[in-house]
């Protein structure tokens, strides 16, 4: 009650039941408690669905509606998990893991000597030692799994030696390798550190990757700013395993197209313009790429490169193919004496043609960190369909650098979000600076990370490296400094802060929803996709 919302749940062991375990929901300002059975074999909630882990069981009601309700017929509905506190701290600690996943990581992140600790799936309240023993005959990564047992508040692995603690453990086998029954030893040499974390936990977190390594702080590449060992050890493991993805550059290397890159160094897989002339070679090609999202609510972005002078027709070809209807642009035009971005849009009152396509600039609002334009778009061949874009053009973040208010940025990705949300059928939100990937990355990353919070509560469990790894397995090179990834983090924090204070983790997602259908209906009563009159009577 004291730091739970409506929806939020934990799981938590039976107190009148040793060995089975309750689960606890809070629902209307009350929390309601159900019982799960631990047969020994299953886990279910008495002769409910059965499952081999609490994870499962859990994982099952989260995600189907429907299928919990109270004597009196009224649904429990499972939303934010509400996590448990971590037996430790130590960066070495990867929580709900399951053996396979230990597996994988240890044998794409770690070497031999590689390990970490987990939460033993199959026994709740004990643990896993995983360590990367070396390697088969077949070059394949070998991982060794150790039970810790947990008793009367001692952890052991089966021997004489209890410690009361999971690191004194630990230190206690780094020191003195493990012997196995068969003889074999096992070596710990150095920790493979987590990257997931509680998200409501994000302020400790940095304050562990803000401490400074025994060679004192490290020097950011390419800003000549001190950097805390922790976040630059994250950082430079992304930008390895950036170099391990395999991107076709081919159509961005292709003669004809060069010239249409704003750097010769950043190619993109490309978003496919549909239109072109096939006599005309490269005029299918724009140097973009979309980036899709699935957590929280699924969400699509196009992250492109500010426009070059002979790129403004393929851009706005790009911005009607998608469908989209919003574009952030996170650079000012000249920036230190150079054209970062050449403008895109006409001047208040004057419509330009790019090709087949004409766009007018309607209206613009200068607003203390941000410009906000209304463009209108329409084809040529088809003038009485004009569509609507909206333009944001944020003018505080340096190039290479960050901004200095944390707030802004969550407010102004705010009024992007509400503003996409009131588009009924928009394409994905345009993304771009001058290159497109640091300060676009950046962004997208923070817009990811803050909408999955809003979706499953500041409780929930978040991977900053890992959402990092998945943008840039989709564009190159997303989020480009060392001082970007840490803003990430801080922004993250401040987001989180603000949620706590206001006491609800919604950006308002369900009056979004409901004012999307609410357009789609409007529209379709009418035959129309026109739904401006009704969104400005929602206002």
């Amino acid at each position: 009650k004291s730091r739970g919302v409506n929806g939020s749940f934990l799981v938590r062991p039976s107190k009148s039941n040793p060995g089975d375990f309750t689960l606890s929901v809070r629902r209307d300002g009350t929390v309601t408690h159900v019982k799960i059975q631990n047969s020994g074999d299953y886990y279910d909630l008495y002769c409910g669905e059965k499952f081999a882990t609490l994870t499962e069981l859990v994982q099952f009601y989260t995600e189907n509606t429907g299928q919990l309700y109270e004597q009196d017929g009224r649904e429990i509905v499972l939303q934010y998990p509400f996590n448990s506190e971590d037996p430790t701290k130590e960066r070495w600690y990867h929580g709900h893991m399951t053996g396979k996943m230990a597996e994988e990581l240890l044998g794409k992140r770690g070497k031999p000597g590689s390990f970490l600790v987990r939460e033993s799936l199959s026994d709740p309240g004990s643990f896993v030692l995983s360590v990367h023993t070396g390697e088969d005959a077949r070059k394949n990564p070998r991982v060794t799994h150790v039970k810790i047992y947990t008793k009367k508040g001692k952890y052991n692995i089966g021997g004489k030696e209890s410690f009361a603690s999971l690191p004194e453990l630990v230190e206690y086998f780094r020191r003195k390798p493990i012997t196995e029954s068969n003889n074999i030893v096992i070596h710990m040499t150095q920790p493979l550190y987590t990257t997931i974390i509680n998200a409501a936990d994000i302020g400790r977190r940095i304050a562990e990757l803000s401490k400074p390594g025994d060679g004192g702080d490290q020097v950011s590449k390419g800003t000549g700013e001190s950097s805390s060992q922790g976040f630059h050890e994250e950082f430079e493991a992304l930008q390895q395993q950036e170099g391990k993805l395999l991107y076709s550059r081919h159509e961005g290397q292709r003669p004809v197209n060069k010239s249409k890159n704003r750097y010769k160094n950043i190619l993109p897989c490309i978003v496919v313009l549909k239109d072109g002339d096939p006599d005309i070679l490269g005029s299918d090609y724009v140097n973009a790429n979309i980036i899709t999202v699935s957590c929280g609510e699924p969400k699509r972005y196009i992250a492109t490169q500010g426009c070059l002078q002979h790129t403004l027709t393929d851009f706005w070809r790009m911005i009607y193919q998608e469908g989209s209807r919003v574009i952030v642009m996170t650079t000012r035009e000249v920036e230190r004496g150079k054209v970062k971005c050449v403008r895109y849009w006409p001047e208040l009152g004057i419509e330009k043609e790019f090709g087949m396509l004409r766009v007018g600039l309607v209206d613009e609002t200068a607003k203390q960190e941000y410009t906000l334009r209304e463009l209108s778009l329409q084809h040529i061949g088809f003038p009485t369909a004009v569509r609507t874009i909206w333009q944001y053009q944020y003018k505080a973040w340096p190039d290479h650098g960050v901004p200095g208010d944390l707030g802004e940025v969550i407010e102004f990705l705010d009024e992007v979000a509400k503003r996409q949300a009131y588009l009924p059928e928009a394409g994905p939100v345009i993304v771009h600076c001058s290159a497109g990937i640091g300060r676009t990355g950046t962004l997208i990353v923070i817009d990811i990370l803050t909408d999955m919070i809003l979706h499953k509560g500041p409780n929930c469990s978040i991977d900053i490296p890992w959402v990092v790894q998945w943008v840039r397995s989709q564009r190159s090179g997303l989020v480009q400094t060392e001082s970007q990834f840490r803003f990430i983090y801080e922004v993250v924090m401040h987001f989180i802060e603000n949620l706590k204070k206001e006491g609800k983790p919604t950006r308002n997602v369900s009056s979004c929803s409901v004012v999307k259908r609410k357009c789609r209906n409007y529209a379709s009563e009418r035959g129309t996709t026109h739904v401006c009159s009704f969104v400005r009577q929602m206002r």
